[in-house]
């Protein structure tokens, strides 16, 4: 994917200025009431069961086993994908879906990406995926821009898989190589790429952050070098805008170009902190897919992108702190489900208690990782719950998770046909509002003393 010819990539800039964040980190919400836009630009097949076998997919216990993902549909329809995602892409999330978030009052939306979206990246003799996806992105933030909402960029599915059998990384497979030099240049360059989507492309003026991995491997002796890959997710972010005149404070003496030539600036630029040896490669392999894209001619905004990792808590075993990356504004990530277990026992007086002596924000900040948003939640349980309880649990959850930055509940629907049965009173939140579960206010709960019985002393 190196490139050694300097290829001169010229973009002239305009301006245009996005609302001020009202406190904290630029360009987000001073509070983030947000969804997941889950099942769309990454499909998950168990979150649409009736679509997926309309679309030509299977079901099967095992996500291996079957077609049950992008790889494996894409494998086995490769003249056909394209025009049925194409399909799905547009159904699944569309102006009505846009028109449902700003009445339950949504400010933010996390999209889970797959690398694949950057098409160049993908190896087409041994990956698999649809083509199409960066369009329908633009689409897509562009109608949310339209709404006031903003956008997380997430880095969902990373390539080579970050995490085994996981129907969210695009492929199920054990086979996990995204953890080697390889897989993490290529998943830079896909973070340059997004970084100066995000800076050039008015339909992008609303992506404020990106996450750099997804739910990496819970066990840090499985992710070898992954806190280097931290600090070099910074470092290109902080890069790329560096060479698109977008200020770097803390930077040194030498100030921001201002001429927006991208790469004839490499050569002149000395080896800092930032601009590595592993940076400047990646710049360079980055510099032909955005002549590719034809990525040029259009405006940016002058605010450094939040840069947003899952938070160090999310590992065990020694993990890399990704506080020790962050250069600039940073967010922290992290995901609760206590229906897959190891949180609370089964039972509606444990899972109050666990959830409204929460520390999790408070463990992070002691550690610098802060702040702190619950990027992924839901009210599913590991028990039969009453319609009673679930006003008790999404309640609870709002009041814990409001506690730091905010929250993003998974996800903003799911599939509502027979097949899917019952689906939706637990994953879906514009279903939970209807139920009354969720208040259509999401600043507001049904019951602000829902915690009080539970709270220890």
């Amino acid at each position: 994917m190196r490139t050694t010819a300097v290829i001169s990539l010229v973009i002239p800039f305009l301006s245009w200025f996005l609302p001020a964040a009202l406190a904290g980190l630029p360009g987000l919400p001073s509070k983030i009431y947000g969804v997941n836009l889950g099942s769309w630009l990454v499909l998950e097949s168990w979150m649409l069961p009736q679509e997926w076998l309309d679309m030509g997919g299977q079901m099967c216990d095992v996500c291996s086993e079957c077609i049950a993902t992008e790889f494996a549909f894409a494998q086995a329809y490769p003249k056909t994908v394209d025009q049925i995602f194409a399909g799905h892409w547009l159904s699944w999330f569309n102006q009505t879906d846009v028109d449902a978030l700003v009445d339950v009052g949504i400010n933010t939306v996390r999209i889970p990406l797959g690398y694949w979206i950057v098409e160049p990246l993908v190896d087409r003799q041994t990956e698999f995926y649809p083509r199409g996806g960066l369009a329908q992105l633009r689409r897509g933030l562009q109608l949310l821009q339209n709404a006031g909402i903003v956008a997380i960029l997430d880095h969902h599915a990373l390539p080579g898989v970050q995490t085994p059998n996981q129907m969210f990384t695009g492929r199920c497979t054990t086979d996990v190589e995204f953890y080697t030099s390889y897989n993490y240049h290529r998943a830079l360059i896909w973070t340059s790429v997004m970084t100066v989507l995000s800076h050039v492309d008015p339909a992008f003026a609303n992506a404020v952050a990106i996450e750099a991995v997804n739910e990496e491997e819970m066990n840090a002796t499985d992710t070898p070098n992954y806190g280097e890959f931290q600090k070099d997710f910074v470092r290109v972010v902080r890069a790329t805008e560096f060479l698109l005149g977008v200020p770097t404070p803390g930077f040194g003496a030498m100030p921001a170009p201002a001429n927006g030539n991208f790469t004839a600036m490499l050569p002149n630029v000395n080896e800092t902190a930032i601009f590595t040896a592993e940076v400047r490669s990646v710049l360079e392999d980055t510099v032909p897919i955005l002549l590719e894209l034809g990525i040029s001619g259009l405006s940016r905004r002058k605010e450094q992108l939040i840069t947003n990792f899952m938070d160090v808590n999310w590992q065990n075993t020694n993990p890399p702190n990704p506080a020790d990356a962050a250069i600039g504004p940073q967010g922290y990530d992290n995901h609760l489900y206590y229906s897959f277990g190891g949180v609370a026992d089964p039972n509606p007086n444990a899972y109050l208690t666990s959830i409204c002596n929460l520390n999790r924000i408070q463990a992070d900040a002691a550690l610098g990782d802060s702040p702190l948003w619950f990027g992924e939640w839901g009210l599913p349980t590991q028990f039969n719950a009453t319609d009673a309880f679930l006003f008790q649990w999404a309640d609870a959850q709002k009041l814990a998770y409001s506690q730091g930055a905010g929250w993003l509940f998974w996800n903003f629907k799911v599939e509502m046909s027979a097949l899917a049965g019952n689906l939706s009173r637990q994953w879906s939140y514009l279903e939970g509002v209807r139920l009354g579960y969720l208040t259509k206010d999401p600043s507001e709960v049904n019951d602000p003393n829902v915690c009080a019985p539970y709270v220890s002393a």
